[in-house]
């Protein structure tokens, strides 16, 4: 892993994940974001080779690659950690991460999201603006959609922090994104569209993975928001009768030639697929009827 500078005292780590942190002196600095608990050994290690130690944890949601080590590090470094109420209470147990991961059964919920659960220090507040985090200050914007109380924050560099609000080009370019899971919703664009408030910020980052210009975001929100009408719109034209939603994923699996012996990726592919066909069904462009107790989708117009 290594440290790229972006602006000023912001800087990345570059994990699974790009990681911002706010350098407060030589010494030590806010993460905006954890990363994941597979990779912690090697995200302190890289902080600590560059003379850093975590000062506090601006978090922009409770998913595992961005909170899995708000709890090591809080009780570590004794820092504070910071989030809204609604990933606060996600975090609160296992039964609530449960809800997050609805494809887990309760026992890999343990194994594999327990490094989650942790008490924040800070619970940030509902509107947007300022807010100090260990002696700096962060301006919020509240971006709710991909996750339920999902944040973007803008370092005193005037550098954004988008987390997982908005695609990189990367992901754009992929196959079928990966992280347009919970992206798919009204809540979500309404939230990309948000992000031109913040026009004026000199760069953006985002997670998964990519750096840029703030004069390159609006074509970038342009380019996200086309990409999802457009894969919702071939999804939706392979709905030409009647299907249930296991006919729908096998339809959607070889269309985009989403093929896996993996269970869990499977998994992953019918989470991001079943988004889709809420997304429709919002949108007015599906309907949803039952026969013998199974739930067919067909386009409304056929209803």
């Amino acid at each position: 892993m290594k440290l790229t500078q972006v602006k000023g005292s912001t800087w990345v780590l570059e994990a699974n994940e790009l990681i911002p942190l706010y350098l407060l002196d030589d010494r030590r600095c806010v993460l905006l974001d954890s990363g994941l608990a597979k990779e912690r050994e090697e995200i302190e290690k890289t902080l600590l080779e560059a003379g850093l130690e975590p000062a506090g944890i601006l978090c922009s949601h409770a998913h595992v690659d961005h909170c899995a080590n708000n709890r090591y590090f809080q009780e570590k470094y004794h820092l504070p950690v910071a989030l809204t109420a609604p990933e606060a209470g996600m975090c609160s147990s296992i039964l609530n991460l449960k809800c997050y991961r609805l494809l887990v059964s309760p026992d890999a919920a343990e194994q594999e999201m327990s490094e989650m659960v942790h008490v924040p220090d800070l619970i940030l507040p509902p509107v947007d603006g300022p807010i100090r985090l260990a002696g700096a200050m962060f301006r919020i914007l509240h971006t709710p959609g991909h996750s339920s109380g999902h944040i973007c924050a803008v370092t005193p560099d005037n550098v954004c922090y988008t987390g997982d609000a908005l695609m990189s080009q990367a992901l754009l370019d992929a196959k079928l994104q990966s992280y347009c899971v919970l992206m798919t919703s009204t809540h979500s664009a309404e939230s990309r569209e948000r992000l031109r408030e913040l026009e004026d910020c000199d760069f953006f980052i985002m997670a998964h993975k990519g750096v840029c210009a703030g004069r390159e975001i609006g074509p970038l929100i342009d380019a996200n928001q086309e990409l999802v009408r457009r894969r919702a719109g071939e999804i939706r034209d392979l709905i030409t009768e009647p299907m249930d939603f296991s006919q729908i994923c096998r339809a959607v699996c070889t269309r985009f030639s989403l093929l896996t012996r993996r269970p869990r990726r499977a998994l992953y592919y019918e989470r991001n697929i079943r988004l889709f066909v809420e997304y429709l069904m919002d949108q007015g462009e599906l309907g949803m009827e039952t026969r013998q107790g199974t739930a067919f989708y067909l386009p409304s117009k056929k209803i």
